[in-house]
């Protein structure tokens, strides 16, 4: 269930960095999206990082699940940071739409 929150906080980021003017012409050039569509970006963004918390407190209870939630969000922020967004901008959407469902995959495993 780890590995699904994790996937899911990326996903999150993900959406929420496609919200942003200055990532959409980084990862699309100079297309760009309409104002609904990045507000729908924000929306899912936050919606994808509640579910992650969800599933968090929910696995693990209300003791430790808001500090693995934390802990996921952190991983999932650097590796976008510091990892994707320098070196490969362009694998930074397909993982946020594989990372979930490798994640489903392991939690039933």
């Amino acid at each position: 269930m780890m590995l699904l929150s994790l996937a899911l906080s990326y996903t999150g980021f993900t959406a929420l960095s496609l919200s942003m003017d200055k990532h959409q012409q980084e990862l699309n050039g100079s297309d760009r999206c309409s104002p609904e569509r990045m507000r729908l970006w924000a929306w899912l963004g936050w919606a994808t990082l509640t579910a992650a918390f969800g599933l968090c407190v929910w696995n693990h209870g209300w003791a430790l699940g808001p500090v693995l939630w934390l802990g996921a969000l952190t991983a999932a922020g650097l590796l976008i940071a510091f990892g994707l967004y320098p070196y490969r901008p362009r694998w930074i959407v397909p993982l946020a739409l594989a990372l979930p469902m490798m994640g489903v995959i392991a939690a039933l495993l």
